[in-house]
Parts: C-alpha cells; sequence; structure tokens
C-alpha cells in the first residue's frame, strides 16, 4: 500500500484509528495558522545572527514566557509524564514543581547574562573562565542535546503518531516502515523548516501560538477524563495513597527499586524478547538533592533555555518573562501527570476496556505499554472535534520543544565552534553554518532513537542522562557567580573529572539498557561494573556534583586567582555600584509579588501531594 493510500485509510477512520473527518479539519486549520504566523515572522526578519539567534534581543516578555514553557514541555514531557503517572503516580511531580528553578534564573543569573550580552551559555563561560571552558561545555551541551532532547522528542512523537495512526504503513521494496518511523521523519521535517527558515524569531511566536493550544488541549483531556472516572474521589481511589505520594522511602524496594520482568511474545506464543524494567520508586533523599541539581542546570544555564531570556531587550523584560514561565510550569502536574494516573484509574476500573493494555500482569502499569498513556486517552475518550485540538496539542508540544533545540544546536555549533574557526565569516555564512549543522545533528539523533526505544521508560531515560551531565555544569555556572576566587583551572578539572564520570556512567548502563547479547541480566551480581550500574541514577548524580565541586575549589586554590579586572560583571564579588543600581532599577513590586504567588502554588503542591 503506498503512503498516500494509508494515510486516507488512517484518516477515514481505520479499523484501529478514531481519528475522524471533523478532527483533520481541526488540525489542517491549527497547522495553517502556524504556517500563517512562520510565513509572517521569515518576512520580517533579517539575514544577521542577532536575528537569526536571538529574533534580534527584541522579544517581549510574555513571547519569552510562553516560548520557555513551550520547549520545555514538548510531547517527550507529555508522552513521558503521563507514561510515569500512570507506573509511579505523582513522583515525578518534584520536577515540575521546580518552577522556582526559574525564579533563580530571573532574580540571580538574568542580570549577569544581560550584561555580559553573550549569545550563548558557552561564551559566557569564557568571559568568566577561559576559552578551554568555552569549548568543552559547547561540545558536551552538543551531544547532552542530541542524545536526550532531540531523540527523545522525536521518540515521542513516533509513539504519537504509533498510538493514534497505528494503521499508517509506507512498503518500499519489501521494507516496512510502520506509523512510528512515518510519524518522527514527518515531525523532523516539518518543525525543521520553519525553524531553519525563520531562525530564533519564528520559533518563539510560533510558540506562543502552540502554548495555548496545548493548555486548552491538555485541559480538556484531563476534564473529560475525570468525567468518565466518576470525579477526583474515584481517581484517588483507584490510585490509592501511596501513587499520590511525592515523599517516597529513603531506601527503595530491593536497595535500587523494584525490578519487574517484561515479557514479549509472538503470535504463536513463543518468548522473542526478556528484559527487565525499574519501577522506580523516586526515593526522597534523590528528589530532595539530585532533582534541584538538574533543574538549577536545566532552567539557569542550559542554552535551549536561557537563550529566550537573551532574546529580550533588558534585565526587566527577561525578568518578567523568566516569571511567566515559572507561572506556566505549574501546569504540567495537573495536565499531563494527572491524565497518566487517570489512565491507569480508568484500566483498572474497567471503565474504558481500550485502555486495560497498559496493564501488566502484576496488576501494575507496564512502563512499555503507558509511554502511550496520553494518546491512547485521546484516542478512546474525546469526541470529534475535541480530539482533533488536543492531538494538535500534542503536536504542538512535540514541535515546540524541537524547535527549541533545533534553534540552540545551530546556535552552540556556529557561535561557540564555527565562528571560533572562520575569523571574519559574514553573516549570511553564519546563519546558512547554523541550518547546515541542525540538519546533522537530526541525523544523528535519528541514530540514537534504538537506544531510548529500550530505556526503561521513556521520563526515565530523560532524567538519567541529565543527572550524569547536569552534575559539572551546575558546578562551575553556580560556584563561578557565587565565589569569585575560583578561576579557570579549578573550572576546567571540574568539568573534565565531572563530564569522566558521567560517561562513564552512561557507557556502563548502554549494553545493560539495549539488553545487548550477554547483558540481557546486567553484569556478575557483584562486581565493581554491577555495583556502578545499580547505584540508583539521582545518588550518582549527586556523587558527579560532590566530586566537581571538590576539585573545582582543590584545584582553584592550589593556583593562582584570576585576574579580577578580568570578570567584572561577572560574579556577585565583581560587581560594580552602577550593576547593582542597574539591576535594582529592573524590578518593582509587581515582579516581586508575581514570584510570591508562585511560591505559595508550589509549597500547596508539596503539602497536597502527601499520599
Amino acid at each position: 500500500m503506498n503512503i498516500a493510500a494509508t494515510m486516507l485509510f488512517s484518516a477515514a477512520g481505520g479499523s484501529n484509528s478514531r481519528i475522524t473527518a471533523l478532527d483533520w479539519l481541526t488540525i489542517a486549520i491549527y497547522f495553517g495558522i502556524l504556517l500563517g504566523v512562520a510565513w509572517w515572522v521569515v518576512r520580517k526578519g533579517k539575514d544577521s545572527a542577532a536575528d537569526y539567534f536571538l529574533a534580534g534581543r527584541n522579544l517581549g516578555w510574555w513571547i519569552i514566557g510562553a516560548s520557555i514553557f513551550a520547549s520545555n514541555i514538548g510531547s517527550e514531557h507529555i508522552v513521558g509524564l503521563a507514561g510515569s503517572g500512570a507506573t509511579s503516580g505523582v513522583a515525578f511531580a518534584h520536577y515540575e514543581l521546580h518552577a522556582w528553578c526559574l525564579l533563580v534564573l530571573g532574580w540571580v543569573f538574568v542580570p549577569f547574562y544581560m550584561r555580559s550580552m553573550v549569545f550563548t551559555m558557552p561564551e559566557f563561560l569564557e568571559r568568566r573562565f577561559s576559552e578551554k571552558s568555552r569549548y568543552i561545555l559547547s561540545i558536551v551541551s552538543l551531544i547532552t542535546f542530541v542524545i536526550s532532547k532531540i531523540a527523545v522528542g522525536i521518540f515521542a512523537g513516533g509513539v504519537v503518531f504509533g498510538t493514534l495512526f497505528p494503521e499508517m504503513r509506507l512498503d518500499l521494496g519489501g521494507t516496512s516502515i510502520d506509523s512510528f518511523w512515518i510519524g518522527s521523519v514527518l515531525v523532523i521535517l516539518l518543525t525543521g523548516l520553519y525553524t531553519t527558515l525563520g531562525g530564533m524569531r519564528a520559533v518563539a511566536y510560533n510558540d506562543a501560538v502552540q502554548v495555548t493550544v496545548l493548555i486548552v488541549g491538555s485541559t480538556l483531556l484531563t476534564g473529560y477524563g475525570l468525567v468518565r472516572l466518576g470525579g477526583w474521589s474515584e481517581l484517588r481511589h483507584w490510585c490509592g495513597s501511596d501513587m499520590f505520594n511525592l515523599w517516597k522511602p529513603l531506601i527503595p524496594a530491593g536497595v535500587h527499586g523494584t525490578w519487574a520482568p517484561v515479557i514479549e511474545t509472538n503470535q504463536a506464543g513463543q518468548v522473542v524478547k526478556e528484559a527487565w524494567y525499574f519501577n522506580g520508586n523516586f526515593p526522597w533523599l534523590g528528589m530532595l538533592f539530585c532533582a534541584p541539581i538538574i533543574g538549577l542546570w536545566y532552567w539557569c544555564t542550559d542554552q535551549y533555555i536561557v537563550q529566550r531570556a537573551l532574546g529580550a531587550p533588558n534585565e526587566t523584560v527577561a525578568r518578567r518573562g523568566s516569571i511567566f514561565a515559572a507561572f506556566l510550569k505549574l501546569f504540567p502536574v495537573y495536565l499531563f501527570l494527572i491524565p497518566g494516573l487517570i489512565c491507569f484509574a480508568l484500566a483498572k476500573s474497567g471503565k474504558v476496556p481500550e485502555l486495560a493494555q497498559i496493564i501488566g500482569p502484576d496488576g501494575q502499569a507496564n512502563p512499555a505499554a503507558s509511554n502511550g498513556a496520553f494518546p491512547m486517552m485521546v484516542q478512546y475518550l474525546l469526541p470529534p472535534g475535541i480530539r482533533g485540538i488536543v492531538v494538535a496539542g500534542l503536536l504542538s508540544a512535540l514541535m515546540g520543544s524541537l524547535a527549541g533545540v533545533f534553534n540552540a544546536c545551530s546556535t552552540l555549533f556556529t557561535v561557540d565552534l564555527y565562528e571560533k574557526w572562520k575569523k571574519g565569516a559574514s553573516q549570511h555564512q553564519i546563519v546558512r553554518t547554523g541550518r547546515i549543522a541542525t540538519a546533522i545533528m537530526v541525523v544523528i539523533a535519528l541514530a540514537w532513537i534504538p537506544v531510548i526505544k529500550n530505556a526503561h521508560g521513556l521520563y526515565n531515560y530523560l532524567q538519567s542522562v541529565q543527572g550524569y551531565l547536569a552534575p559539572p555544569i551546575f558546578v562551575v555556572f553556580f560556584f563561578g557567580v557565587f565565589f569569585k576566587r575560583l578561576n579557570a583551572q579549578g573550572a576546567f578539572w571540574a568539568m573534565m573529572v565531572g563530564f569522566a564520570l558521567g560517561i562513564f556512567r552512561m557507557v556502563v548502563d548502554t549494553p545493560v539498557t539495549l539488553g545487548l547479547e550477554g547483558f540481557q541480566n546486567g553484569y556478575p551480581q557483584g562486581s565493581f561494573l554491577w555495583i556502578v550500574n545499580n547505584i540508583y541514577f539521582q545518588y550518582f548524580s549527586v556523587l558527579i556534583t560532590v566530586v566537581s565541586a571538590v576539585v573545582m575549589v582543590v584545584v582553584s586554590h592550589l593556583t593562582a586567582p584570576q585576574d579580577y579586572a578580568t570578570i567584572q560583571s561577572l560574579t556577585f564579588g565583581t560587581a560594580t555600584q552602577e550593576d547593582l543600581h542597574r539591576t535594582r532599577a529592573s524590578w518593582s513590586w509587581r515582579e516581586v509579588a508575581a514570584s510570591g504567588v508562585v511560591l505559595i502554588c508550589i509549597l500547596g503542591g508539596y503539602l497536597y501531594f502527601r499520599g
């Protein structure tokens, strides 16, 4: 069957698809709006690095906040959070309630970033420490983007397409390509098109549209799910108090969690794959220390997020955008994670029989099947038209996050590497190189998808990779801004040692994650590699943080301090009176009150989700 005929079959409502003509019309109208916005932005833009990478530093605060939120909440968040909600309850709400980290960005780091007028985070690190630090962070950031953000985003898009359009298939010379891969490639092409042409301005303005559709669509799904289930009390009844408890035991069952088998069979009933998955318990100690480390790295120092704030014309706009993003960040717990619990409750109660496939033989949610919890609810709960809005929201999330990371990758490669290699490059050459770099990274990310498909839960994979690579970046930025005595040598060796530990852990984990020959049951019990592989990822992340911090402090104090004149205005200790006066003049009681509201909402979430 050719691709056109297959898509037509799916659109008309194949045997497993419930997408109707009205849904397709809704989706078409949505994409028409996106295309119109993108075309307007492309015509308005200029062929310059400042315009392509930072939208000419002229974004409004509400655009910045919406773009930060849209870049963060991609389909990997929706698919992953809903899947984690079905398997582990509200445990991952810790990460979402870290909206306070955006307040740290707005109040602590924005003044330093805006004073330095940098394009990238590695560029800031060069000004604070050395050129070597810039190169290390650029390369590691690019690797992190490819193996976590880009690849996970593409995989999540494939999950959405595979669930919503199961009959979509392409036959190429005897090779059949299913809807998972078709969806992944289509999303890349559509997102890459407007990102490549319009740059940061196209990304930011489309994000504003996408956030609206995403929040409206997810609110509708949560509402329909609760109505079908019978209300909030029914949800708590079927899920139990433990799934509503953020504070898990210090030492999970089996020391590192509960490991349960996943057995796949063919139509003849023969076992074709036998593996084990981790049913994470997310101990409170790991969440208390590791989650903030990842959160502060991500929200305050990651190019992917901070680039939006860098697009502001001044400190006031950048801070307001960060606060607005913090407010929006409160939504995911209730709009993406709670639907996972609703899906589990509907499956357990039998009120939506089609959802029973996520329940394993032990009566608990199967992590592999639970990745499809959100799109399955869209498919089986929503009426025509409304379903189209939510599908558009899912696609919005996917495209928003991918567009953001595409632009961040091209900025890092072009500004931090290409401009260093080719001095005097024209503005046109810089923009063209950024576009080429994006295309190359997408191809690499496609090759990494098989690793993610075998990982122990999509969101688990994402957090573990970030937990291994984020600590040294967190250390050099936070320690570097707060302590002027720490120098370039300390930052260099902190990153080298920290990244070496993180990559070592990833190398040890990968054969087990993939289930390669000889590693189906892990390493020999009691061996050194078995111990490394079985240390809970959050605890290992804290270990990397401590080691990186010790290395940075010790090496810095064993070597000569930097010339403080060269780092003026880049640390608290070297900020001038003029710097402090300008920052104080950039905020009023409105920003303080808005930040207070965000903190009160976060505290309320922690108090409520206690089991």
